[in-house]
């Protein structure tokens, strides 16, 4: 079990030749870390007015995201005994009809596991995003450098997560199966997205990513990509949020004070396409 061995062990059974533990385990690893930190910000003894109201919310958020964290622990491992189980399926003879049948049948468990384990990643790690929330509104504003950190750690949670789901899903038989973990995905990240927002404009995090931005020159010469590369991607990620709200948010970027925001926003809307 990878939950009980050192860091240094850990480390050292991801980066062996064994292809477990792997991306969906380094995923729930991520969110893991991510929400530890949460938990620690919300366990200062010093909240943000240092009000009972505050003291009383982080506590309830602490107490929800230590649950989360317990559950993107146990999910490392679950995760490779997922991709094992497939590996397995796939593995099975297939000499005869119905050997192939059940291998067939083996192959398609597997892959709806192999689905549901990042699924489940994808959707904890959400869970506590949404209360990442309540640290960053009420917690202790020195450690907004840590929120931050745990929110970055999160978001690459999430995305491996998404892309061991989409590396899965697409050999999965069974569409209403397939639906239902897409539905689960947006309504999920439906949730998560208003307070993601209203965390980044009033919990501080929107100006310290804004001063770190301004001071490295993260917008401008060498640490910034080329425009054709900020296009492709705005235009991609902006594309899951669906035709409407996709066109609406670069069109919301496109009236941008920044210069630079505001004019590849418009590239992006000229060369934006609705999926039909």
């Amino acid at each position: 079990m990878l939950a009980t061995q050192s860091l240094t062990d850990v480390l050292d059974a991801f980066s062996s030749s064994a292809p477990t533990p792997g991306g969906g385990s380094a995923a729930a690893l991520a969110g893991a870390l991510g929400a530890s930190l949460l938990a620690m910000v919300a366990a200062l003894p010093k909240t943000k007015n240092n009000t009972p109201e505050e003291r009383a919310a982080l506590d309830a958020a602490r107490a929800t995201i230590l649950r989360l964290r317990s559950q993107l622990v146990e999910l490392i491992d679950r995760d490779a005994a997922a991709y094992d189980a497939v590996v397995a399926a796939y593995r099975l003879p297939k000499g005869t009809d119905d050997e192939k049948a059940v291998r067939k049948t083996a192959i398609q468990d597997a892959l709806k596991l192999a689905t549901d384990v990042p699924l489940e990643t994808c959707l904890a790690v959400n869970d506590v995003a949404r209360e990442a929330g309540t640290v960053a509104e009420a917690g202790n504003p020195s450690a907004k450098s840590d929120i931050a950190v745990a929110i970055q750690l999160l978001g690459t949670a999430g995305q491996g997560a998404l892309l061991n789901i989409e590396t899965n899903i697409g050999s999965v038989a069974d569409q209403a199966f397939v639906a239902t973990v897409v539905g689960r995905v947006k309504e999920s990240h439906e949730a998560t997205r208003p307070v993601m927002m209203r965390m980044f404009e009033t919990g501080g995090l929107g100006e310290l990513f804004k001063q770190l931005a301004a001071r490295f020159d993260l917008h401008h010469g060498h640490g910034e990509p080329p425009p054709e590369v900020w296009v492709k991607t705005a235009v991609e990620a902006l594309k899951r949020l669906g035709p409407t709200d996709g066109r609406h948010a670069l069109e919301k970027l496109a009236e941008s004070a920044n210069d630079s925001t505001s004019r590849r926003a418009k590239e992006a809307l000229a060369t934006f396409t609705a999926p039909g």
